[in-house]
């Protein structure tokens, strides 16, 4: 059996209150096809064929956004998140903390990816103290992490944004009255 962190699903341990998330690779496999689908054409021009100049620059910059992006899909990809009720722990390649207590900024926004608004993904930025979180959607346990921090959003009398407000309806989440304590 396939453990349960390895394909993104919640791992969590009810006793000390601690729940994992991570991102299943079925949710990355499309992001890394796309890093590859623009990375190999460009180095296989570069192996294959005379390039001038103006062409090389072209090539080799859409080659290294691909690269980039393919990067930043493995970042993504190899960052777990450790929530409990003291604070929201990333580990990975740059491992960050945020305490509740400390939490000064949320933002949840939605991306479309169709002009029907009918296909996309959201966006969880966390900011305390100049420290940053940010997590997407295809995270396992979203809506359970944005539903902690839209807690501690509201006992911390943090102002969220229209924006902000209409995606936690869109979730399920009815934003909590500012002040109002969990």
């Amino acid at each position: 059996m396939i453990p349960a962190h390895e394909i993104g699903e919640e791992v969590g341990d009810d006793r000390a209150g601690i729940t994992r998330h991570t991102y299943p690779a079925s949710a990355m496999v499309g992001d890394y096809l796309r890093a590859a689908a623009g990375l190999v054409p460009a180095v296989a021009v570069f192996a294959t064929e005379p390039v001038g100049t103006v062409a090389a620059t072209v090539i080799g910059g859409f080659g290294a956004v691909f690269a980039v992006f393919g990067l930043r899909t493995m970042l993504r990809h190899g960052t777990s998140l450790e929530m409990t009720d003291a604070e929201l722990r990333a580990h990975g390649a740059w491992p960050r903390a945020i305490a509740w207590a400390e939490l000064d900024r949320m933002k949840l926004a939605y991306y479309s990816t169709r002009r029907d608004r009918q296909a996309g993904w959201m966006q969880l930025q966390l900011e305390a103290g100049g420290v940053k979180v940010s997590l997407d959607s295809r995270i396992a346990g979203f809506d359970r992490l944005v539903r902690r921090a839209a807690a501690v959003a509201a006992v911390r009398d943090i102002p969220l944004s229209e924006a902000t407000v209409a995606n936690l309806e869109a979730l399920g989440i009815n934003p909590p009255e500012p002040g109002a304590s969990r």
